[in-house]
């Protein structure tokens, strides 16, 4: 395994990526099952570029705060110019498993497409319990990678391909454990929603598309993919959607909980 490091140039990509149609929805959806409510605490763990906290920081308002946490400089320093001017808005260089706030001090948390890639998932955990005071809700979003369907001419290389994507994360699948990971971590009234994002259209609003130039990247030179091979995996996606033939479609999860 080797994960992904979000140097300047893969966090410039990702804030892209978050300006998207898919990644809007997804925001919406995150939003809606948290339920901010004003005056409120909230605490985002691996708070990437900041668009998560910003929306919160309007929700909660003055009387509330939000602060924002993330184990990459470089992700912090585009969260903190995205918040630059908001005084309930702080952020922290810090790993999910040593969250560096008192217990007990939040009043709701979240954390989107992050414990996927945290080796110590529980203690991670332990910690968002520790955070949150009794009754707080816990918002987590991970995707299952094993849910991928993506269309290909080549499906060999595509397996390859999608073999190698997986070595960037610590849990491919983490959504299947999640359930009883909350349970022994102590939480309650647990919930989990899983929607598709799927496209039949090779755009960059979509999910698949968005991702695409991080995979190509990343999967040169692993699983014996040479550079060559991993452009032509990209191209022949924009051919197929030049011909109407593009398919994309993974499961992403949300999962709800309390703090007991």
């Amino acid at each position: 395994m080797s994960q992904l490091v979000f140097d300047e140039k893969l966090s410039r990509q990702l804030e892209s990526n978050y300006s998207r149609r898919d990644f809007q929805r997804r925001r919406r959806l995150v939003h809606e099952a948290l339920g901010a409510q004003p005056g409120q605490r909230v605490l985002d763990i691996g708070c990437g570029p900041g668009f998560y906290v910003l929306e919160l920081a309007d929700r909660v308002g003055t009387a509330g705060a939000v602060v924002g946490v993330d184990v990459s400089a470089e992700m912090l320093n585009l969260a903190k110019r995205r918040c630059e001017g908001r005084p309930n808005v702080a952020f922290h260089e810090a790993s999910a498993t040593a969250l560096p706030v008192d217990g007990s001090s939040f009043d709701a948390a979240l954390s989107v497409q992050v414990l996927e890639f945290v080796p110590e998932v529980d203690a991670a955990l332990a910690e968002m319990h520790r955070v949150l005071r009794p009754g707080a809700r816990l918002v987590l979003w991970d995707v299952d990678w094993s849910t991928v369907s993506w269309h290909s001419d080549d499906p060999d290389r595509m397996t390859r391909v999608l073999h190698a994507w997986d070595q960037h994360l610590s849990h491919p699948s983490l959504p299947r454990t999640l359930v009883a990971r909350l349970k022994s971590a102590g939480f309650e009234n647990i919930g989990a929603e899983a929607y598709a994002f799927a496209s039949t259209e090779f755009t960059p609003e979509s999910y698949g598309c968005a991702i695409m130039p991080g995979i190509a990247r990343y999967v040169a030179g692993r699983e014996g993919i040479t550079e060559e091979q991993a452009q032509s995996w990209a191209s022949e996606q924009r051919d197929l959607g030049e011909a109407g033939r593009f398919f994309f479609a993974c499961l992403q999860f949300c999962f709800t909980a309390t703090r007991s």
